[in-house]
């Protein structure tokens, strides 16, 4: 029997959300074509089977960028720390976009990683297929890395193989968590990242990187089998405010709509959501908004 915890690690928009939801079966990532999306770190688990018993424990990491808020900071932290603490190392490449300064640097921090580390070059669905040997042999140049796998996390090509793969470099060992255990992420954390979620695609070219969603009020469904959550839509600026509401309320109540809809098929119970907006400006520098959104150090 095989047990560990494997860290998925790379650029911004590499696909690491789309795999960790493709693995384990479930929405427990949000996904955007936004770089940032993912700000903290995301456990999902993948039991065994009979070939391959045990419990791989995933974890999704925020992107490894430059940052430029102290909310990019602790995003980043946490992605180094995961290196540190996993017992596989899983990194992901774009392969459909250019290598640059930002993969060098992945490839720099991978020197602080104890375990086996595995390469998984994604989007190769986006890409002609005499393309990926060049890309593979670079990459095989770059580090020594224990596998090298080409997946496309959106179709699920490779995937399986990758799984096998990640599995043999597992530690033997008992599981960490109960067969119907699926993620340590918090309910109230789930219905805020589904909430910007919407949020980001109906903002994508107008609003920046400088919102948040909070949960006010949590209620459970009651004997009236409705669940009701409230929440604020933090924005930075008041030019921002409108933009998220939209021309008499419109894009708010898209955003709401959608949010909802995904929300009653993952609780599987209907739901009231009541989204409203504020304002407050530098929260990405704010010690007590970014611990509520458990970006603590």
């Amino acid at each position: 029997m095989k047990s560990g915890f494997i860290a998925i690690i790379g650029r911004p928009n590499a696909g690491k959300s789309t795999l960790l939801n493709r693995i384990v079966g479930a929405k427990l990532a949000i996904v955007s074509n936004k770089p940032q999306t993912t700000r903290t770190r995301i456990l999902g688990v993948k039991q065994g089977s009979h070939a391959h018993p045990g419990q791989a424990v995933f974890v999704d990491t925020p992107g490894i960028h430059r940052p430029l808020h102290r909310m990019n900071v602790r995003m980043v932290d946490q992605a180094v720390e995961a290196i540190k603490q996993m017992d596989v190392s899983l990194v992901m490449v774009d392969a459909s976009v250019s290598s640059g300064a930002g993969d060098r640097f992945v490839l720099e921090l991978l020197g602080t990683a104890d375990g086996p580390v595995v390469l998984a070059l994604n989007k190769i669905d986006l890409i002609a297929k005499h393309r990926l040997l060049p890309i593979m042999d670079r990459y095989q140049k770059a580090y020594e890395f224990s596998a090298l796998v080409p997946i496309s996390a959106r179709t699920g090509d490779g995937v399986s193989k990758l799984e096998s793969v990640i599995w043999n470099l597992l530690p033997d060992g008992e599981p960490y968590y109960p067969e119907d255990y699926l993620t340590d992420q918090p309910e109230r954390v789930i219905v805020a990242e589904m909430v910007r979620e919407k949020l980001l695609a109906y903002t994508e070219k107008e609003l920046p990187f400088s919102s948040a969603v909070v949960v006010d009020k949590f209620e459970e469904a009651g004997a009236d089998g409705l669940m009701r959550l409230y929440c604020s839509i933090v924005v930075d600026r008041e030019t921002h405010k409108p933009i998220v509401i939209g021309h008499r309320g419109i894009r708010i109540k898209q955003i709401g709509t959608e949010a909802r809809q995904e929300l009653e098929r993952f609780f599987g119970t209907r739901v009231f959501l009541d989204l409203h907006v504020r304002v407050k400006r530098g929260w990405r520098e704010d010690n007590r908004m970014l611990h509520e959104l458990g970006l603590t150090k």
